[in-house]
Formats: structure tokens, C-alpha cells, sequence
């Protein structure tokens, strides 16, 4: 179920609460949404896009500047593959990555262990590790055109369940399905971070199982992905602000 207003509370702040999705071209375009919105948010996503485009160098740069860095390249490979890139991904100093849950257990538990491993050898603290269960842009017709029968919400339900087993520390997830992930797993310490989140006045993009903040919050989710409405908008820190303040509405 939903986590009390106590527990929320003690977790983290509005600001806290919000990722901004650098998907951008390049690190110009970056470093400008950064130093805009510094101070304004918990941490920012750096992805596929602009990790092609820039590299882990720019990643390095971020962290190094003091700024919380979840490197979303969902990792999903064999896993000796997957154990080596979270390594590296240790390596860059980033507070949060993930990795494919549906990967299957020996994935993930390898992942984690490569994990452990780097971060006791070498002193540097652990990041968060997260699985992906199912994407944002997915409904129960995407899945079915996969051969998945599942609805989304169980099998959103079941990846969460192993990927809790395995030793990861959240699921990327629909507030859709926090409500189901919070009755399934009793630990106010495993995360839900929640991509397509869109303010009321926002368009939904290519974004299928969508809410806003206050929806995303008051079901579960503890961190908020938020990219257009926010890096899309001539005035970011005001879009910023008042998301904030809907936010902070839930947690009052």
C-alpha cells in the first residue's frame, strides 16, 4: 500500500524527489540545464542519447562537480557482460544505475556481486542499482504483439518481486504499479523510480502509462523521472518550481 506521509517525509524532499532527463544532444546543451536548475532538484539522468553522443568522460565531468548523476543505459546482456559494465559504471561515481530485470536472476545477481566487489576493493561508495521492469512506453497491446499474455501491473509485479530477491535496491516502474510493488515488498528502502511523468497541463508524448507527480507520490513511487515538460519549457526553473510546489502538496 502507500507509504505513510511520515515515511515520505523522511525519505527526502520535493526537491529531492525530482530527476531531470538530460535527453539532450550534446553536453553543451547539458551543462546549460544543469547549471540553470543547480540546487533546484535531486539529481539529473543522463541516458542513451547523450551518453552515445558524449561518453562517460561527461559523466565524470557531472559527478565530479558535485552533481547526482543515474546513468540510464539499462544494461541487459549475458551476465558476465552485464557484472563488467556495472563495474565501470561504479567506476564513474554515478549515484544510481540500472539494469534490465527482465535480464533474469543470474544477470542481476552477478550484477550486484560486480557491484559489492569494486566498492569494497576500492573504497567508493555504493550506488543505487535498479531493475527495469516494464518501459513507460509499453501496454498490455505492446507486450501482447511480444508474445507476453501478462498484464502489465503482474508482470510489472513479478520483475519487481525478483529483482528485490536478487539484491537490488528498487525498480524502475508506472506509478501505476507502485501501489502493487509496495504490497508486494514491505521495506520503505526499496525504491520505485517513476519515468512519464507529466504535469496536468503537459502532453503525453510517446508516453503510454503516464501521471502526474502528485498521482506518482501519493501511489508509492519515491523518485520522479521528468524530462520534456521540464528541459522542454522556455523557463525550466519555473516549470521546476512548480512542480515542486504540487509536490510538496502530497507531502504536507
Amino acid at each position: 500500500m502507500p507509504r505513510s506521509k511520515e515515511a515520505r517525509e523522511h525519505k527526502r524532499t520535493a526537491k529531492e524527489s525530482i530527476i531531470v532527463a538530460l535527453d539532450v544532444e550534446t553536453a553543451d546543451q547539458a551543462n546549460e540545464i544543469v547549471k540553470e536548475l543547480h540546487g533546484e532538484v535531486g539529481a539529473f539522468k543522463i541516458g542513451l542519447q547523450l551518453f552515445t553522443a558524449e561518453g562517460p568522460r561527461f559523466v565524470r565531468k557531472l559527478v565530479d562537480s558535485g552533481e547526482k548523476i543515474f546513468l540510464d543505459l539499462k544494461f541487459h546482456d549475458i551476465p558476465n557482460t552485464v557484472a563488467k559494465a556495472s563495474a565501470e559504471a561504479v567506476k564513474l561515481g554515478v549515484w544510481m544505475f540500472n539494469i534490465h530485470a527482465s535480464g533474469g536472476r543470474e544477470m542481476i545477481e552477478r550484477a550486484v556481486a560486480s557491484v559489492d566487489d569494486v566498492c569494497s576493493a576500492n573504497g567508493i561508495e555504493r550506488p543505487k542499482v535498479i531493475g527495469v521492469t516494464v518501459l513507460t512506453s509499453s501496454n498490455a497491446d505492446t507486450l501482447s504483439r511480444l508474445g507476453i499474455s501478462e498484464r502489465p501491473e503482474d508482470l510489472v509485479g513479478r520483475l519487481a518481486e525478483m529483482a528485490a530477491e536478487c539484491g537490488l535496491d528498487g525498480v524502475v516502474a508506472s506509478a501505476n504499479e507502485a501501489e502493487l510493488i509496495r504490497k508486494k515488498i514491505h521495506s520503505d528502502d526499496f525504491l520505485i523510480v517513476t519515468p512519464g511523468i507529466r504535469p496536468n497541463n503537459a502532453t503525453t508524448d510517446d508516453q503510454k502509462r503516464v501521471n502526474t507527480p502528485a498521482e506518482a507520490l501519493s501511489a508509492g513511487s519515491d523518485y520522479l523521472i521528468i524530462g520534456r515538460p521540464i528541459t522542454g519549457s522556455e523557463n525550466k526553473l519555473t516549470a521546476v518550481r512548480a512542480i515542486v510546489s504540487e509536490i510538496e502538496t502530497v507531502l504536507q
